[in-house]
């Protein structure tokens, strides 16, 4: 049987629905509106948010006048204080020099009048700005509701622009629509104006790095700041000029110095050129004694005002420059350095016939001293060559390798040996023996330091026929004053650095007398140097100098001629003259040795001194003194008055009153000039 399938019942599951039932709500039907909810834009929430999360810009409104008014009276004052008080100290250091004082005082005057002239066009400005603003709120005063509303924006948003957290270098509020925050130090410190401007000159030589100690400034008018760099200090000054030009000053007026690693640059800003002006010698208030060896010479400044001192020890010294650029006057801040300490052996060899080393040859302070004679200075280097060797086979006795600070007099003394104007003897063609010459030179330079044998080369043609390689790499200590072009530069320095972002000694503007990039070997590096100002022809001031320096050699028994010479004596075993103190005439010009102070030459020579001084009487102690310090040096009283009467002159006589003196005893000049002259 079939069975009919069943249909599925069309009635619906009846559910039991207990009593309380929601109530019915009354109403009325409308029409449906479709399924999708309505909702804010989203950039109106992300605003909403941001004026939240900043308390409706209270804060940046208050912070924004603020800085606005902070900012005024910074403006008004700007730097000129610190430059005015700048110049006013390089006006106290210019006292004693009247043009370089005038040329101070000048510069303060002009700083002053910059100033006056800068707070009256600044207070013209700030004082028009409030005007418009003082308009404004006298408008909303008086009453015109049409203003009233955005008159109040604006300087709401005025506020709020200047004390936003990016203008004011502060950090930004992390908030909705806020960008990035602002650059802070690596305390979380705030970056301040100055602080940003040092960040964008690195970033611009493509350097990063991190505010460590925020720019400071000092009293002198310079500044400081430290700065963790993403790169080396030694990278960072390469590009020095590069680095000043990016700040807005001179070369002069940057110094890059490395900080507590090799990684940290501590930079010194200066607002005026610290080499403007020129400085004396300190020899010249404090001349002596001078420990070279240990503590150096000081030939100059630096550009924060530092003593610069060249040790004279393990190093040959070359100095370079045009006519002009100054570098006399730094070789001879470092002879005058050297004379003061006894244990220098001065050996003067002159590029010229004048009498620039004559003060050194009268006082007795130049072991050897000789003007042009190319003949000569080959004999001297053969001489210290031979002297080198027995040098050498002393220190093997006393088991070094090299001179030290005790083994110094043990050896004779440190051999300092200056040759001026080199081309003079090195320029091709210049002499028969130049070419054994220059092998002589680069012989001594290569081998002789170890000995106690350094050398001092100047030159005004700095090319590699008159400077070979092989000789100027073998000096450590490097002076380039104004050349001509980037390769001579280079000659000094060392190939490479001029054309490629290092010092480059042909870019002097202005150039300055006795400016120079020094490679300073013992001070780590290679940096601008003014040599001090030390002048003989119009004040006298290496003579006085030299007196010092006698003075001090003759308390240790070592004026030429006190002490046995083994270079002079090699001198006058091979040629028969003597160039001691600069020859019997104390002027640079060999003679033969033989008794000058036994005959009539010593009658001579006090004539000479009784003719320059103006007097027809002298002395014996004036006497004795002047002649002294001219051509006998070590001279005594007593000796002086043997010598004269062995050459007929006769002793000291009644001269009748001298000043305090009633009755002096000397000699008189027409006695004198009675005695044949030589």
């Amino acid at each position: 049987m079939t069975t009919a399938p069943q249909q599925a019942d069309p009635r619906p599951t009846l559910t039991i629905v207990k009593d309380n039932a929601p109530e019915a709500v009354e109403g009325t039907v409308v029409e449906h509106q479709g399924t999708e909810v309505a909702t804010r834009p989203a950039w109106l929430t992300a605003a909403q948010d941001h004026v939240r999360a900043n308390r409706m810009y209270a804060p940046w409104i208050a912070r924004g006048y603020w800085l606005l008014a902070r900012n005024l009276f910074a403006g008004y004052r700007d730097d000129y204080p610190q430059m005015i008080d700048t110049a006013k100290a390089a006006r106290k250091v210019a006292a004693g020099d009247a043009a370089a004082e005038a040329k101070a005082h000048n510069l303060v005057q002009t700083r002053r009048a910059d100033y006056r002239r800068h707070r009256l066009t600044y207070s013209l400005k700030a004082g028009g700005w409030t005007a418009v603003a003082g308009a404004g709120i006298t408008v909303t005063a008086i009453g015109a509701p049409i203003l009233d509303i955005p008159l109040a924006l604006a300087a709401l948003g005025i506020g709020a622009w200047h004390g936003r957290p990016n203008a004011a270098g502060q950090q930004a509020v992390l908030g909705p629509g806020n960008g990035s925050p602002a650059p802070l130090l690596a305390d979380g410190t705030p970056l301040a104006p100055g602080d940003e401007k040092i960040l964008e000159a690195l970033k611009k030589l493509g350097f990063e790095g991190d505010i460590i100690e925020p720019l400071t400034r000092q009293a002198d008018g310079t500044a400081n700041v430290v700065v963790d760099l993403d790169d080396t200090v030694t990278a960072l000054k390469g590009k020095a000029e590069a680095l000043a030009g990016a700040l807005r000053r001179d070369v002069s007026m940057v110094d890059v110095s490395k900080g507590t690693h090799a990684n940290q640059a501590r930079i010194w800003l200066a607002d005026t050129d610290p080499f403007e002006g020129t400085r004396p010698s300190p020899l010249l208030q404090a001349p002596g004694p001078i420990d070279a060896w240990k503590d150096g010479v000081p030939v100059g400044w630096g550009k924060r005002g530092n003593t610069v001192r060249l040790l004279v020890r393990n190093q040959h010294t070359l100095i370079g420059g045009t006519t002009r650029s100054g570098k006399g006057v730094g070789m001879a801040n470092l002879l005058a350095g050297a004379a003061m300490d006894p244990r220098i052996n001065l050996r003067i060899v002159a590029g010229k016939e004048n009498g620039e080393f004559d003060s050194l040859g009268r006082s007795g302070v130049a072991a050897t001293y000789f003007k042009p004679n190319p003949a000569r200075l080959l004999a001297l280097t053969k001489a210290l060559i031979a002297d080198m060797d027995r040098r050498n086979r002393l220190l093997g006795k006393l088991g070094k390798s090299k001179m030290t600070e005790d083994t110094i007099m043990q050896l004779g003394g440190i051999e300092l040996i200056v040759i001026d104007e080199v081309a003079t003897y090195t320029s091709p063609g210049s002499h028969d023996d130049r070419d054994q010459l220059l092998e002589n030179l680069m012989q001594i330079a290569a081998v002789a330091t170890g000995a106690g044998i350094l050398l001092v080369l100047t030159t005004q043609l700095p090319q590699v026929d008159i400077i070979p390689t092989r000789l100027s790499m073998n000096c450590g200590t490097k002076w380039a004053m104004k050349v001509d072009s980037g390769t001579q530069s280079n000659t000094i320095l060392g190939s490479g650095l001029a054309g490629s972002g290092g010092p480059d000694a042909s870019k002097f503007d202005p150039p300055r007398p006795g400016l120079g990039w020094l490679n300073n070997p013992f001070a780590g590096g290679t940096d601008l140097a003014r040599s001090f100002d030390l002048d003989e022809d119009e004040r006298g001031e290496i003579t006085l100098l030299m007196k010092h320096a006698a003075k001090l050699r003759d308390d240790a028994a070592r004026l030429a001629g006190q002490w046995d010479d083994p270079i002079e004596r090699y001198l006058t075993e091979k040629t028969g003259l003597s160039s001691a103190a600069g020859g019997p005439e104390r002027n640079g010009s060999p003679g033969r040795v033989g008794g000058p102070r036994t005959d009539e030459l010593l009658v001579s020579r006090t004539i000479d001194v009784m003719v320059d001084a103006k007097v027809d009487r002298m002395k014996t102690e004036p006497l004795t003194e002047a002649l002294r310090d001219r051509w006998y040096p070590g001279l005594t009283a007593d000796q002086f008055k043997k010598l004269m009467k062995e050459a007929g002159a006769g002793s000291p006589v009644a001269l009748g009153p001298i000043g305090e003196d009633q009755n002096p005893r000397g000699f008189k000049l027409q006695a004198l000039t009675s005695i044949q002259r030589p």
